[in-house]
């Protein structure tokens, strides 16, 4: 029986990138580092069934890869946990737990939702594909819940870690329905709110496709699909309940009928003890499915390399999955602005000599700190179809 996967986020700061080689400072070396990351020979330290067939590479991906689709990351350049020191996001145990949160988080998801769906997926999505029709791609193992992915390659194996906006999912009978369709109820049951969002969409204060001008007005579109705002009068703000259970309320634990109660309109009461439909996404401190887990190692296990994009590995989640690519001998490449979660505990400092702690023994690791997008489109370009 194998532990369970919480998605917890590492808050703390993270040191500066490391640089390996040090050419990859420069983006013309970043690029040729890469290439060669992607046509190097399989590691004679891997270890693993099957590993002389493990040509190609398994991608982990994080919130990075979609600022250039206009949503924000977790973390500012320099590593910092939060751009906006009043962002928060909501824990699992608080929105279960708490009406009132339920009421911020739907309000704030509600005013986000729009600009979410008319983002799209951009070059390095794009260059995602060609890399897996070229052959050099094996599966996507993703922490982003946005489904770029799905909808930028979907005959691309791809790994959903921590869920996804696209569906919102019942506490209590595990029902999922469709987030457009919940949008649509969250908008009869708030008209202020409905007419409030919809002077936002006017204004263009959530478009995507112009982040500055998005900024300037005052909002930001988080990676789990919410927006900042600030003295807002979430307390008005309602939802509805699960239609299944409300239906037919399911049993509790103990063996009695759940109470599933709403308003004239179909508003959730909070005399109700069921019937919460929560984002089908994986909250912090929430446990990831353990189907889900089980399905990201072994896509880590099935390839001969992984390569990090956009992701500082804050949550112990994506990190643990880097720790079972190292120590099983693979090739690491991380692109990513910033630091990573202990980047000297795996690579070791070239600059002081210090080796890694992890004791993985490959060689051949790529370490950049430039924007995906400046870097993969030009990587898949210069490459070959792999022959594998």
């Amino acid at each position: 029986m194998t532990s369970p996967a919480i998605r917890i986020p590492f808050t703390g700061p993270l040191p500066p990138a490391l640089i390996i080689p040090p050419s990859a400072k420069t983006i013309a070396g970043a690029i040729d580092a890469v290439s060669a990351f992607f046509t190097s020979p399989p590691s004679f330290h891997l270890r693993g069934v099957d590993v002389g067939s493990n040509t190609q590479t398994v991608l982990l991906t994080g919130a990075g890869i979609s600022v250039a689709s206009g949503l924000s990351d977790y973390r500012g350049d320099q590593g910092t946990y939060r751009r906006n020191t009043s962002y928060r996001p909501i824990y699992f145990h608080e929105f279960t737990a708490r009406h009132e949160a339920r009421k911020r988080y739907w309000a704030r998801s509600f005013v986000g939702w729009p600009g979410l769906v008319s983002a799209r997926p951009n070059s390095t999505h794009h260059a995602i594909r060609d890399l897996g029709a070229k052959g050099y791609i094996s599966s996507v193992v993703t922490q982003n819940v946005d489904s770029f992915h799905s909808v930028a390659h979907p005959d691309l194996s791809t790994i959903e870690l921590h869920g996804y906006l696209r569906s919102v999912v019942c506490v209590s009978c595990r029902n999922q329905f469709s987030r457009q369709e919940f949008q649509n109820s969250l908008e009869r049951l708030n008209p202020a709110w409905a007419e409030f969002l919809a002077r936002m969409v006017e204004v263009g204060a959530l478009d995507t496709r112009n982040p500055e001008e998005q900024r300037k007005k005052g909002f930001k579109l988080n990676p789990d699909g919410d927006v900042d705002l600030p003295q807002a009068p979430y307390s008005t703000f309602r939802y509805p309940s699960c239609p299944t259970c409300l239906e037919k309320p399911p049993r509790l634990k103990d063996g009695t009928p759940a109470r599933v109660e709403v308003e004239s309109d179909g508003a959730w009461l909070p005399t109700s003890n069921a019937g919460i439909l929560k984002p089908a996404v994986i909250m912090f401190g929430e446990n990831i499915d353990p189907a889900v887990k089980t399905a990201a190692e072994e896509a880590i296990d099935d390839a001969g390399r992984l390569l990090v994009l956009g992701s500082s590995l804050a949550t112990y989640s994506a990190w643990r999955l880097m720790e079972r690519a190292y120590k099983r001998g693979m090739p690491i490449g991380i692109i990513n602005v910033g630091g990573v979660r202990n980047e000297t505990m795996l690579f070791g400092d070239p600059e002081l000599g210090l080796t890694s702690k992890l004791g993985g023994t490959a060689t051949g690791h790529v370490r950049c700190s430039h924007p995906t997008q400046d870097i993969l489109p030009t990587v898949v370009s210069m490459l070959p179809d792999n022959p594998r």
